[in-house]
């Protein structure tokens, strides 16, 4: 059978109950001391490289800004770098990559 289509006061009253809903199952995260002081060193680590990384040039620099912006972003999302890659983003504006050898061969 088709479903019958809400009106626009119909389908509005359907997503407050919904959000409602959502808002009453909604759990409540707890961290520990050590999670909240590593989220703060992680965030000020965050601030300190893109601070530092200010007047630099190269063509590596923009991306890697970038990626840090998107980091802080993101911050309060559940899926978090581990430690290594965290500490890559980190130091990426100051790595100058290696130039790549040209590959022309006669």
């Amino acid at each position: 059978m088709a479903r019958r289509k809400l009106t626009p006061l119909q389908e509005s009253e359907a997503r407050r109950i919904a959000a409602e809903e959502a808002k009453k199952n909604k759990k409540t995260v707890v961290r520990s001391d050590a999670e909240k002081a590593a989220y703060r060193e992680r965030i000020e680590k965050a601030n300190d490289a893109l601070k530092r990384s200010v007047g630099m040039k190269g063509d590596h620099v923009a991306p890697a800004r970038a990626a840090l912006k998107d980091y802080m972003r993101r911050l309060n999302e559940p899926k978090q770098p581990d430690d290594s890659r965290f500490e890559a983003l980190i130091e990426a504006p100051f790595k100058v990559p290696p130039k790549k050898k040209p590959t022309n061969r006669y």
